[in-house]
C-alpha cells in the first residue's frame, strides 16, 4: 500500500499555485498537510493559557513539527464564540517573541492567526511567512498590509464576530453563500494586487454556523475546492461535536478524526488541529487510498 503523502491527489490535479512561498519557507501543498495549532493565549476554548510561556510555546511547537506539522499557526487573541477582543499591542506582545524564536528555529513555515494590520505587520517582521485571517482580511488596513507584507494569506468566512456569531446564524444557501463570500474576497485581494497563488480559502467551520450549516459545508465541501483555491479545513475540537454527540471537549478527537479523513478525501489542502500526530496519521491513511488507481 502507498503511505507516502507525495504526489496529487486526483482531484486537485488542476488546481494552481500549490507551493507557497513563505517567507522563503516552503509549503507544499500537492498533498494535503497539516497546521498545528499554538494558541499562547489565556482564554481560547481547548488549550488556553497551557502555552503562554515563550518555553512552553516554543516546546510544543517542536513537538508538533516532529510529529509531521508542515505549519504552525501562532495565534494571540482568542477567536471561540464569545470571546473578548484583545488590544493589538496586547496581541503583539503575545505572539511577536514567539514567532521570532520558532522562525529562527524550526525549518517550517510560521503562521499568524490574526485580523489586525499592526498584528500583522510586526508578525511577518518577526519571520511569520503566512497571515491566517477568520475575518478574510476586513478589518481596517489588514488588505494593505498583508499586500506589503508579500506573504500568503488564508481568507476565512465568518457570520458575524466571535462574541455574536453563534447567536442566530442564518443562511438561504450555506455553499452557495460561503463559496460566493470566499471567492469575492479572493477576488478583491488579487484586484488588490496578492497573487493568486497565494490565496487559501476557508470555510470557516464553527464560525457563524449552527450543526446543519456545518454538516452541509462538509458535505459538499468538493463545490469550495472546484473555486481553484486551496481550501484549509479547522475542525479541531469543536462545539459541533457537543451538538452531534454531546461530546465535551476533551472527548471530540475521535470526531474529528473522522471529519479530518473527510474533508481531505474532499479536496482539503490543509486541515489546521490541536492534535496532529493522529490528524497526521489519519491524513496519511485516507491519503494512501486516494492515491490508489
Amino acid at each position: 500500500m502507498v503511505n507516502s503523502l507525495e504526489g496529487n491527489p486526483p482531484c486537485q490535479e488542476s488546481i494552481p499555485g500549490q507551493v507557497l512561498d513563505c517567507a522563503g519557507k516552503l509549503l507544499d501543498l500537492n498533498s494535503p498537510r497539516v497546521m498545528g495549532i499554538l494558541n499562547v493565549t489565556p482564554d481560547s476554548f481547548f488549550d488556553g493559557g497551557q502555552f503562554d510561556s515563550l518555553q512552553h510555546a516554543a516546546a510544543h511547537a517542536r513537538e508538533m513539527v516532529e510529529a509531521g506539522a508542515a505549519v504552525i499557526d501562532v495565534g494571540g487573541e482568542s477567536t471561540r464564540p464569545g470571546a473578548e477582543p484583545v488590544s493589538a499591542q496586547e496581541e503583539i506582545d503575545r505572539v511577536v517573541p514567539v514567532i521570532e524564536e520558532l522562525s529562527s528555529s524550526l525549518q517550517v513555515p510560521i503562521s499568524v492567526d490574526t485580523s489586525k494590520a499592526q498584528v500583522m505587520q510586526a508578525a511577518v517582521a518577526a519571520g511569520a511567512g503566512l497571515i491566517n485571517d477568520v475575518t478574510a482580511l476586513r478589518a481596517p488596513g489588514s488588505l494593505e498590509a498583508a499586500l506589503v507584507a508579500g506573504v500568503p494569506v488564508c481568507l476565512m468566512h465568518m457570520q458575524g464576530e466571535p462574541r455574536t456569531m453563534q447567536a442566530a446564524p442564518r443562511y438561504n444557501d450555506v455553499v452557495a453563500e460561503v463559496r460566493g463570500f470566499l471567492e469575492e474576497r479572493a477576488r478583491l485581494c488579487m484586484d488588490a494586487g496578492i497573487a493568486r497563488e497565494n490565496i487559501i480559502l476557508d470555510p470557516g467551520f464553527g464560525f457563524g454556523k449552527a450543526l446543519e450549516h456545518n454538516l452541509m459545508l462538509m458535505k459538499k465541501l468538493d463545490l469550495l475546492v472546484q473555486s481553484g483555491f486551496p481550501v484549509l479545513v479547522g475542525i479541531s475540537r469543536k462545539s459541533m461535536f457537543e451538538k452531534l454527540l454531546g461530546l465535551p471537549v476533551e472527548q471530540r478527537l475521535s470526531p474529528g478524526l473522522a471529519l479530518t479523513a473527510l474533508a481531505v478525501w474532499k479536496g482539503a489542502s490543509l486541515v489546521r488541529t490541536h492534535d496532529v500526530a493522529k490528524t497526521v496519521q489519519a491524513v496519511r491513511a485516507c491519503y494512501a487510498i486516494m492515491q490508489v488507481t
